[in-house]
C-alpha cells in the first residue's frame, strides 16, 4: 500500500469528506458508509469501515505487533453519493439557487433532483487557528495605522 500519484488528477471534486456514499464496485459493492478521508493526489477516498484489508505490524519499542484490519483507499469512481430523498446512489452537479448560493444537486437515473447538503464535519477545522502571536506576526498597531489618504494625496507613490 505504497504512495502512488494518479496519472490524471480530478480537478473538480463532487465528493466531500463526511458524505454518505454507496460503493458501486468491488468486494463491498452495495454497502454504504461515510467518507472518512479524501486523498486528492491519488483520486481516492477512504470509506469508514469498508474495504478492510489485513495489515501485519511488527512488534517494536512501545507498541505491540500483530495482524490488524485497516480501511484501504477506494478509487473515487467506485463510489457514488446517496440521494437524500430516494436513498439510492446518484451523480451530482453544481447549480446556483435564485439567491446566488452554490449547491450540490443530485442527478441521474434514480435521482430526485434534491439539494445535497454540505457535511457538518467540514465546518470543523482539522488544525485550529493559532490564538497566540508568533515572532513573524505584524503587531496590531502597525496594521491599524493609516498610511494612505486619497483626498490629501498622502502615501501616494511617485510615478
Amino acid at each position: 500500500m505504497g504512495w502512488k500519484a494518479a496519472e490524471k488528477l480530478i480537478r473538480h471534486w463532487k465528493i466531500l469528506r463526511g458524505d454518505n456514499v454507496m460503493i458501486i464496485r468491488g468486494k463491498d459493492k452495495g454497502e454504504s458508509g461515510l467518507i472518512k478521508r479524501v486523498i486528492r493526489s491519488q483520486n481516492r477516498v477512504i470509506v469508514e469501515g469498508k474495504n478492510l484489508v489485513k495489515k501485519h505490524i511488527k512488534q517494536g519499542e512501545g507498541q505491540t505487533g500483530g495482524i490488524f484490519s485497516i480501511e484501504a483507499p477506494l478509487h473515487v469512481s467506485n463510489v457514488q453519493v446517496i440521494d437524500p430523498v430516494t436513498g439510492k446512489p446518484c451523480k451530482t452537479t453544481y447549480k446556483y439557487l435564485p439567491d446566488g448560493t452554490k449547491v450540490r444537486v443530485s442527478r441521474g437515473m434514480y435521482a430526485s433532483g434534491a439539494v445535497i447538503p454540505r457535511p457538518e464535519i467540514l465546518k470543523e477545522r482539522k488544525k485550529p487557528r493559532p490564538t497566540s502571536h508568533g515572532p513573524k506576526d505584524t503587531p496590531i498597531e502597525h496594521v491599524l495605522e493609516k498610511t494612505y489618504d486619497a483626498k490629501a494625496g498622502i502615501g501616494m507613490p511617485d510615478l
